[in-house]
């Protein structure tokens, strides 16, 4: 095909580049119609080019825009080839349109979902301190143990069954509980452990000190933050350094302790069950035995466990409790 001289060419079609429907030519002119045009009509054609008669003269690079407010066209408006405002395969934002937008292109990337809230490294504990008495229920209202938040302190003899039935009521709770054994507590010492077995002296003194502060500090925290808590300890009521008091010093006057002290026949074949460290000899838990029963007269309550299981002590524990509520021993 011939074109006469002197008549433009029109630009090739780009690959991608179509005709593009729906386009306004505010939205592609931000500059405006040339001086004198009128709002809403179509833009000038330049003479000779070919489809002249159809689409607005091609924009040639570099020229300038005439300045002027962009008129508002009443409808779509074709527009000749040229580069698309858009990338190849993308299709324009509804807001240059003002047209919903139909098939594969109107669906975006989907939102991303909130950021997961962080649980972990966020959560404030209260600090501990000295545990208060328990409030006994009011009126003759016998107190529930088992939705009580308690510090308890279960004393007896080797071979009693402290830990055994301090981790039966422990487990048994309806509100969290948990349990603290000293002699677990003395033992996380491993290199330079100072047994009280092979005699009492500044070393396993210091340590029992030590494991029976670090007791008190765990029981104060975990009551701070609404956890109950029974520790079981060998407490003699004729030895000042590893007394009553200190139990009471580093836990605080809300402690209950109550003394578990069965038959010496019982202390010694419970004993002879024990392996390592916590075996003793029958002179020493005779002996241990004999002392423990200078608690008798003290105020404290006692337990004999010696015809009672784990399940059965740890009930008449609770009984034993609840009377401590509502009267608390003075110690």
């Amino acid at each position: 095909m011939q074109h006469a001289v002197g008549s433009p060419l029109p630009p090739p079609p780009q690959p991608g580049h179509g005709p593009a429907t729906g386009w306004t030519p505010a939205a592609h002119h931000p500059s405006g119609p040339p001086p004198g045009a009128v709002p809403g009509s179509p833009p000038p054609l330049v003479p000779g080019a070919p489809g002249a008669s159809h689409a607005p003269a091609p924009h040639v690079p570099g020229a300038p825009h005439a300045p002027g407010p962009a008129p508002h066209a009443p409808g779509p408006t074709p527009h000749a080839p040229g580069p698309a405002p858009h990338a190849p395969g993308h299709a324009p934002h509804p807001a240059a349109t003002g047209h919903a937008q139909t098939g594969p292109a109107a669906h975006h990337a989907p939102a991303a979902p909130p950021p997961a809230r962080d649980t972990t490294g966020h959560i404030q504990l209260p600090p501990g301190g000295p545990v208060a008495m328990p409030s006994p229920p009011p009126g003759t209202a016998r107190a529930d143990t088992g939705s009580t938040t308690l510090a308890v302190l279960l004393i007896g003899p080797a071979g009693a069954g402290k830990t055994s039935v301090a981790k039966f009521w422990a487990e048994h709770r309806r509100v969290p509980t948990s349990h603290i054994s000293l002699d677990d507590v003395r033992e996380w010492v491993r290199s330079g452990f100072a047994d009280p077995q092979s005699g009492w002296n500044d070393h396993s003194e210091a340590q029992y000190r030590l494991a029976r502060r670090t007791c008190g500090f765990a029981a104060r925290n975990f009551l701070a933050n609404g956890i109950s808590c029974i520790l079981d300890d060998a407490v003699f009521p004729d030895r000042p350094v590893v007394g009553l008091g200190g139990w009471k010093r580093h836990v605080g006057p809300g402690l209950l302790p109550v003394v578990l002290l069965p038959g010496l026949e019982v202390v010694l074949e419970r004993n002879a069950q024990r392996s390592g460290n916590r075996r003793l000899t029958d002179d020493e838990v005779a002996r241990i035995h004999g002392r423990m029963a200078g608690w008798y007269g003290s105020g404290l309550p006692i337990i004999d466990n010696s015809q009672l299981d784990v399940p059965a002590t740890a009930r008449l524990l609770d009984d034993v409790l609840a009377r401590a509520i509502a009267s608390p021993p003075q110690w």
